[in-house]
């Protein structure tokens, strides 16, 4: 099976005040697996993700998604990379207000041909992705993204990442405003779909009850060291 994700000997620092390096000496995710990256806060989550997805390059190493080695490319060619191929759930969920959950679900296809291209009728997938998820079709359509419950809005988020068939799905923190049965349904709902298009799912959280329900759990302090200094 090939690795949708594959990184050896990476290394990065944030530099400022207080030096934050993180290094990894290997960590490989196979195609379709899901898995479940646990670690605190501070543990360097963050830091990882934005490597995976191409937002930082290492210092040194490589961080290849899907075969690509995201350090070789320049930075519009990484923010393309990532358009077309990872689909990311943000913590806070990072929608646009005052526009219909349905804008917010199809907007990764304006950044994304390929995505937009997979999809014959792009609005008639949105929903039912948006009714597996369990959100009505006039909610979906009409109400005003303000106007959703933080339960409501995790569940736009995931049906923006998941549109058009991503590759990657990357879900940072997604129940961390989620009581113990709405954490349940979301991720039982995140598995079904995740499987459906075909992708690879990586989650993070501090949340150590949620790793039973993935392929593989892994700590992050297992796979990366982290050191801190004066600048």
């Amino acid at each position: 099976m090939s690795a949708a994700i594959d990184i050896k000997d990476a290394a990065f620092t944030w530099r400022g005040k207080a030096n934050f390096s993180l290094s990894i000496s290997r960590l490989e995710i196979p195609a379709g697996e899901r898995v479940f990256l646990l670690g605190e806060s501070g543990s360097g989550k963050s830091t990882l993700l934005s490597l995976i997805c191409g937002i930082n390059c290492p210092d040194s190493g490589s961080v290849s998604v899907d075969g690509v080695d995201l350090g070789q490319l320049p930075a519009s060619q990484r923010d393309r990379f990532r358009a077309e191929n990872i689909g990311v759930i943000f913590q806070m969920f990072n929608l646009l207000p005052y526009v219909s959950p349905l804008e917010n679900i199809l907007l990764p296809l304006a950044f994304s041909p390929p995505r937009r291209r997979r999809l014959s009728d792009p609005r008639t997938e949105a929903l039912k992705l948006t009714a597996a998820l369990g959100l009505s079709e006039a909610l979906v359509v009409q109400a005003d993204t303000t106007e959703l419950s933080i339960g409501q809005q995790q569940r736009v988020a995931a049906a923006r990442a998941l549109i058009g068939k991503p590759r990657l799905i990357i879900a940072d923190e997604p129940t961390s405003s989620l009581d113990a049965s709405a954490q349940k349904d979301f991720i039982s709902l995140l598995m079904t779909q995740t499987e459906q298009v075909g992708a690879t799912l990586v989650m993070v959280s501090h949340d150590s009850r949620l790793a039973s329900k993935f392929d593989r759990s892994l700590e992050l302090t297992d796979v990366a060291e982290i050191t801190r200094g004066a600048a």
